[in-house]
């Protein structure tokens, strides 16, 4: 059997001639027949024609062997990687009278070289911190301090303290009212215990977190934030004023319910209860206690999950490089009263509202590395909820799953959905940065469909993000979306981002994908959501 992989240009005849083990590479019955140039050049991808064509007239022209690593497509769309060296032949009078290019499978090489690149990419790209302040106070946004009640709350007691503040007069605009708040700001950090964090939680509102600090203690510091600001006279661009301002204090422990948006509400509660009854501050000794419904809907969802009602299907995903599924996204099915699995959509946005969505997710997680333990060939996408990303106890749990496994963190990537609202940007932070740690990979479900998408890219070190099906949808027949998808997909190729477009439902749709340069896609047309206990080995597609 001829093994040698080499191809042969005679300008002579204008023609091409390969051998078998050429032919076996490019998965083509052409064996050793001569075919024309044309045939040749169709087989290069197209990214790496002028690569080509400049090599091959070095060669000729310069009469010296040139290396040269290009792409070569199969039939069926996929692709690998070759080592080239081209070498002249020089015809009985001394010139140039063809190539010959001698070929070597090199695509573990390259496609190990493209996940490093890709990873640079990506290390350049993420933002190191997620600490944004605040434009017109220099101070900590809600969300970020929300994110520092949490840590706080998890260290020990303490107390948040809101203050609205208003001018003595007339309502203040433009400019002025954002001077005086900036200039609030600047009073209650000259006061403030070296320990304590301000933020700015609403239009006129500054907010004071103190940890550590005992009830006694934050009741004083709250009527001395207050006097301060009320005997404080504030020069402003165009008016001097006096400050109208009322506080709201609510005491929260370790060990409380109440979690950092809660306690938020209940301190701005507080104000407004002072504002209406005249007083400096209104004080709340214990956060106000979670509605009933939402303990007896934490009590369905146990029940749901002990009684195994809730159930995994897998969706496979294909990788266009080499026409394979490599790994499955896992979604969650309710079994209703019949027997029969439904979405669980309903369920999920109840429970997502409620604040119950934790325990699901973990569930997921949980069956998810069993499985994965199970079939050690298979890799797995998880999708968790915003809340559930943002939740302090994620990362510690799913710490303690993958030792209870022993699972190939390579074998799993974690999803989070762009339109998700994730409750604390910090704790999900550490969690990405935890579970790449790891060894798995994150990826950025419905990429395209809200406004987070682009800072995401930048907050989260995203290894792959998954283009909204609306987009996908209508592709061929929708050239303004044909642009959004490609510029997309760009942006992610800058950024280092592998690409997936869901919903992919027909062979039109696909071919236009592959032209773009996706690097996976998943739909009806690769294959519908199945019971994971149906899940065999990844298969190659049938040539499109």
């Amino acid at each position: 059997m001829d093994d040698e992989v080499w191809f042969l240009y005679t300008a002579d005849g204008d023609r091409v001639a390969w051998s078998d083990g050429l032919a076996r590479l490019l998965g083509t019955g052409v064996n050793g027949m001569e075919v024309n140039r044309q045939l040749l050049a169709h087989y290069v991808h197209r990214d790496d024609h002028a690569t080509a064509l400049a090599s091959i007239t070095r060669a000729w022209t310069a009469r010296e062997s040139v290396h040269v690593t290009v792409r070569l497509l199969r039939p069926d769309g996929s692709w690998f990687d070759v080592d080239c060296r081209l070498e002249p032949l020089a015809g009985r009078d001394g010139t140039v009278s063809g190539i010959r290019g001698a070929l070597r499978d090199v695509s573990a090489r390259e496609r190990a070289r493209r996940e490093v690149d890709r990873l640079t990419r990506r290390g350049e790209t993420v933002q190191a911190s997620i600490i944004d302040p605040d434009p017109a106070t220099g101070l900590l946004t809600r969300a970020r301090f929300a994110d520092e009640i949490d840590r706080a709350q998890r260290r020990g007691g303490g107390a948040v303290l809101v203050i609205r503040v208003e001018a003595d007069r007339a309502e203040l605009g433009g400019r002025d009212g954002v001077e005086l708040l900036h200039r609030t700001a600047r009073v209650l950090e000259g006061i403030a215990q070296p320990a304590d964090l301000l933020g700015r939680t609403g239009p006129m509102e500054i907010a004071v977190l103190l940890p550590g600090t005992s009830w006694a203690m934050a009741r004083r510091q709250a009527d001395h934030f207050v006097e301060a600001l009320r005997t404080q006279t504030f020069v402003l661009p165009d008016v001097w004023v006096h400050a109208r301002a009322w506080a709201g204090l609510v005491r929260f422990r370790p060990d409380g319910e109440a979690g950092s948006h809660d306690l938020l509400i209940d301190a701005e509660h507080a104000w407004r209860q002072a504002r209406e009854g005249n007083r400096p501050v209104t004080l709340v000794p214990d956060p106000v206690p979670a509605k009933d419904r939402q303990g007896s809907y934490r009590s369905r969802v146990a029940a749901a999950l002990g009684t195994d009602r809730f159930t995994l299907y897998a969706q496979p995903i294909l990788e266009l490089q080499t026409n394979r599924v490599l790994r499955h996204e896992l979604l969650l099915r309710v079994i209703d009263e019949t027997g029969t699995p439904q979405s669980p959509i309903q369920v999920l946005d109840t429970a997502e509202r409620l604040d119950a969505v934790y325990d699901i997710d973990l569930w997921v997680v949980e069956r998810a590395l069993q499985l994965a333990t199970s079939l050690p060939t298979h890799s797995f996408q998880i999708n968790l909820s915003g809340r559930t990303v943002g939740d302090p106890r994620l990362t510690t749990e799913i710490e303690a799953l993958f030792d209870r496994y022993a699972v190939n963190a390579e074998q799993l990537t974690f999803e989070i959905t762009e339109t998700a609202l994730i409750g604390n940007l910090s704790e999900a932070r550490h969690f990405a940065d935890r579970i790449r740690d790891l060894g798995c990979q994150l990826a950025l479900d419905d990429f395209g469909s809200g406004y987070a998408s682009f800072r995401y890219l930048r907050l989260f070190p995203i290894d792959l993000v998954k283009i909204d099906g609306e987009y996908v949808r209508d592709l061929v027949g929708n050239p303004q979306d044909q642009v959004l998808v490609q510029a997309l997909i760009k942006v992610c190729q800058a950024y280092g981002i592998h690409t997936v477009a869901e919903y992919v439902q027909d062979e039109p749709t696909l071919r236009m994908l592959r032209e773009f340069g996706v690097d996976f896609v998943q739909g009806y047309l690769i294959g519908r959501p199945a019971p994971v206990s149906t899940l065999g080995a990844g298969s190659r597609l049938r040539s499109s």
